[in-house]
């Protein structure tokens, strides 16, 4: 599979993840630890698209922290004011088989979640856009 072909997938697939997150969001009963799991893969899945695009080597690493690092040694520019997006990653792992800690330093903000794997994917897209035209 060609690149850009592979990173579109990625982010049909985090589109997946998006829609889990939107409709679970406002339903008080959904479990904070599912809907930050869904935000994580759905940026974690960006990254690796924008990623793929570049044709840069990322493993199998659900860690975002690991991804924007990888972005920032690949001058590819990560916007700066996406970066709290790394308080994602213990969702992907810790938190799907560990409760949230009892009283976390900062609750889970879902609509925080929200907004920032918009943000993430529109940032991506723009990417994409950029390397189609150019």
């Amino acid at each position: 599979m060609r690149s850009r072909e592979h990173a579109e997938l990625l982010l049909r697939k985090a589109a997946q993840d998006e829609f889990v997150v939107e409709k679970l969001s406002f339903d008080p009963a959904s479990p904070d630890e599912v809907i930050g799991f869904h935000a994580q893969q759905s940026v974690e899945k960006t990254l690796k698209a924008v990623l793929t695009l570049s044709s840069i080597h990322y493993g199998r690493t659900p860690s975002i922290a690991v991804l924007i690092d990888l972005l920032a040694e690949n001058r590819i520019a990560f916007p700066a004011e996406l970066d709290q997006v790394r308080r994602l990653t213990p969702f992907a792992v810790a938190f799907r088989y560990d409760e949230l800690p009892p009283q976390p330093q900062q609750p889970f903000d879902r609509s925080w979640a929200l907004d920032c794997f918009r943000q993430v994917r529109a940032w991506a897209e723009s990417l994409l856009r950029e390397k189609k035209d150019g």
